[in-house]
């Protein structure tokens, strides 16, 4: 009985995460951009994009607005190209 119990807890805990409240683009785009630069990361860009304007999934480090719309994430080369 005792490992029902906790079992019970457990997948409630694990469950409890699909009730929080969806964010706000703008307030999940402000807390990457937090992190990223916690990271040291000097030059990205972070973009809001509808769902079926992502061209790249593996660019895709959130989801928002109830699940419409995606944060895409791409890291600028500073080395640029030279001309010669």
């Amino acid at each position: 009985m005792k490992g029902l119990t906790a079992v019970t807890l457990v997948l409630g805990v694990m469950s409890s995460s699909a009730w929080a409240a969806p964010k706000s683009c703008e307030e999940l785009k402000q807390e990457i951009e937090v992190k990223i630069q916690a990271a040291g990361v000097a030059s990205y860009t972070l973009e809001i994009v509808p769902n079926e304007e992502v061209e790249d999934d593996t660019m895709v480090i959130g989801t928002c607005d109830g699940g419409s719309r995606k944060v895409i994430y791409q890291r600028n080369d500073l080395t640029g190209s030279r001309m010669m």
